[in-house]
């Protein structure tokens, strides 16, 4: 690749357009998304049907799929209910749907779950564990079985990280570890894929505006003090729609990657120097020491069965 074209994919990553630059239709594409029932994965399969493509849903939950099939009007749309983390299912819900859709051109790696709030010292190995063997190992599983189907038809592949990749949050530590693996699995795919023809992406989305969120963040005396403590551009919001919006934008272009809000990019750009002044902050901050004697205490209260409290 010459200076010129390298410059251009480095522009193009960073969501800045160019004239005349590379467009991927999916017109006729099939698109495979995990977690596609609902919420960005059923968003981002709405819009990209619309755009004429083939979406193939993959999800745990068989109803929800069911449903999400129907409000798609049932016309290119293929749906395999399978877990992530079950590999040998999602050999065989990948080779079903290559077969039913006569192959497959782009995967997006989106299933994902968040645990509740915990130390590394006090969570439950069992909820560490779910975390990772979705958001990381589902990743792989997911990838994996479908990587021959994009090389052959010259396809994209995305994978879902998160800005929490960027830097270490209390009591979030499953979701920081694996979305910052799952974040270098996607790097290093776009490496592996380059070399045949095909291309891969990491999207990083700020905090998405869901039922979740808002029991963590609004109605939750801890997860307030920590969104509070955000600065302030950080603590926008964006609904499943605009997360997804920005999937379909960085598939068109094979970007490398996304970020949304887009306050967020300079944080993961600089983040080298960022992190080092941020742990230092952290490390020697009363109000984050608090925070972790107020997070365990709770855990032990609602451990013993006592009322919440802070």
């Amino acid at each position: 690749m010459s200076t010129a074209n390298r410059v251009a994919a480095a522009l193009r990553d960073l969501g800045i357009p160019l004239p005349g630059g590379m467009h991927y239709d999916v017109a006729g594409k099939v698109v495979v998304i995990t977690g596609g029932a609902d919420g960005i994965g059923f968003a981002l399969a709405r819009i990209l049907h619309g755009k004429g493509a083939v979406v193939a849903l993959i999800d745990v939950n068989a109803v929800a799929l069911r449903a999400a099939e129907a409000a798609l009007g049932g016309e290119r749309v293929v749906t395999t209910a399978a877990d992530v983390r079950d590999r040998a299912a999602m050999d065989t819900a990948v080779r079903e749907i290559a077969a039913a859709a006569g192959g497959i051109d782009v995967v997006v790696a989106n299933a994902g779950v968040t645990p509740p709030p915990a130390t590394l010292r006090q969570i439950d190995p069992a909820d560490f564990d779910r975390v990772i063997d979705i958001n990381l190992m589902g990743v792989f599983n997911t990838v994996r079985p479908a990587i021959d189907e994009v090389i052959a038809r010259r396809g994209h592949i995305v994978v879902v990280s998160s800005a929490a990749a960027f830097s270490p949050a209390l009591g979030g530590a499953a979701y920081v570890v694996s979305k910052a693996a799952s974040e270098q699995l996607g790097r290093i795919l776009r490496l592996e894929l380059a070399g045949h023809g095909a291309t891969a992406g990491v999207a990083y989305f700020g905090i998405v505006d869901t039922r979740l969120a808002q029991a963590t963040l609004d109605e939750d005396d801890l997860g307030a003090e920590l969104n509070s403590r955000l600065p302030r551009p950080l603590r926008r919001r964006i609904s499943a729609q605009r997360a997804a919006r920005s999937v379909a934008d960085a598939i068109s272009r094979r970007a490398g990657s996304t970020t949304v809000p887009r306050a967020w990019q300079p944080w993961g750009l600089l983040r080298g120097l960022l992190n080092v002044l941020i742990d230092a902050v952290l490390v020697s901050d009363a109000r984050s020491h608090r925070f972790v004697r107020d997070l365990e205490a709770r855990t032990d209260r609602r451990r013993a069965g006592a009322p919440e409290g802070r």
